[in-house]
């Protein structure tokens, strides 16, 4: 129990870094006149699979809600909308938002939820409490024979 709690926490130091690269990254993209708002959504699953230990689907799905809203404000941040510059104004009126924003934030949340459920074999030399069980293979050295 103590090993997925500490993959998790992992999981969740992995997510806001990717979030925090993301944005910059998104921030870079725009001054560069390109727009790639399902990056920092998708850049947050994959900090929270690199760092974290286990599979988790529930895990997945918190990252798709964190993309959806970290899409929402990045949006936000630099595409405020005229007549309420409010983030919750952005979020209400969600749906009066260009297509391609919606559908760039959904794929965010998408790729984050598939993403972020996995648990990266990038790391897998760290062993965490309670998570060092081995799949047991049979000795393919060995062989059996009857006399």
């Amino acid at each position: 129990m103590i090993g997925r709690v500490t993959s998790n926490l992992l999981g969740l130091v992995g997510a806001t870094l990717g979030a925090i690269l993301g944005f910059y990254l998104f921030q870079w993209l725009v001054r560069q006149n390109l727009y790639g708002l399902m990056i920092p959504g998708a850049m947050l699953g994959l900090g929270c699979s690199l760092l974290a230990q286990h599979r988790s689907p529930p895990r997945g799905v918190a990252c798709a809600v964190a993309a959806l809203l970290l899409g929402l404000y990045t949006e936000w941040s630099f595409f405020p909308f005229g007549a309420n510059s409010g983030f919750k104004y952005l979020v209400a009126h969600f749906f009066d938002l260009k297509p391609i924003t919606q559908l760039m934030t959904g794929f965010g949340a998408v790729f984050a939820y598939w993403i972020g459920k996995d648990a990266s074999p990038l790391f897998s030399f760290i062993r965490i409490a309670g998570n060092d069980q081995q799949p047991t293979r049979p000795n393919s050295s060995e062989t059996t024979t009857k006399d």
